[in-house]
């Protein structure tokens, strides 16, 4: 059955309840999806993850939270993808570091959620990956793909938002970054942004600034620095 033809099943994996259910709640908000179930914690998933494919009512989508209290969300992502039951799983975790991202892309993650997020990502998010299903769906499990469905997929999976940007700025990228400043003590530096996310100071600034434009941030010269004026900025 096409990807199109029915609601996508979505099992949300989070060991804290109230945090489980906002997600929950925001998938019935999305057209087009449904709650399979909620799991709080990874051996959970894997036992229900299970049923589900064994039942013939396999989960589609998972949402599975990075720091689960009994494992890994990395573990539990190799594990699933083990079963073999063709799920897509989104990584939802409050980790930044590139190279946390680049073992759970190998795990098979296809998409990441970083916290804080907005419906608006999550929704994008999902809708992504459904447009990701769709255009590997093909009209069987013999289909041959084509470099243009492939091209396709691929693409569905990037943010939509990131048109209302200035060109060059990703949404979550964006998030990230102002995830650092707001939850600062004090005010931060391109190079310290850049530090905590391991990214260039370069590509840190443009946002930064973008921040500053749009007035969710201010900047003032940091005293004190040797050599060229070193810009700090502060959340609103």
């Amino acid at each position: 059955m096409m990807a199109d033809e029915r609601e996508l099943r979505v099992l949300i994996v989070e060991d804290d309840p109230m945090t489980a259910e906002a997600h929950a709640d925001f998938v019935r908000r999305v057209p087009g999806f449904v709650v399979a179930g909620t799991c709080l914690s990874g051996y959970e998933a894997l036992e229900k993850f299970e049923s589900f494919g064994v039942s013939g009512e396999p989960v589609d989508i998972v949402l599975l939270d990075m720091n689960l209290t009994d494992s890994h969300g990395l573990d539990v992502a190799k594990r699933m993808n083990a079963k073999g039951y063709g799920a897509d799983i989104i990584a939802i975790t409050a980790v930044r570091h590139l190279q946390v991202i680049r073992s759970a892309i190998s795990s098979g993650v296809t998409q990441y959620l970083i916290k804080p997020f907005t419906f608006t990502i999550f929704r994008e998010k999902l809708e992504n990956q459904r447009d990701f299903r769709l255009n590997l769906d093909g009209s069987g499990a013999g289909s041959l793909a084509t470099q243009a469905s492939v091209d396709n997929a691929l693409s569905a999976l990037r943010s939509v938002s990131s048109g209302r940007l200035p060109k060059g700025l990703i949404e979550e990228t964006l998030t990230a970054i102002s995830g650092v400043v707001r939850d600062a003590d004090s005010a931060v530096s391109a190079t310290e942004v850049a530090t905590t996310l391991e990214l260039s100071r370069v590509t840190v600034r443009r946002y930064l600034e973008h921040l500053v434009k749009t007035k969710q941030a201010v900047k003032q010269p940091r005293h004190g620095t040797p050599g060229r004026p070193e810009y700090e900025y502060r959340w609103v």
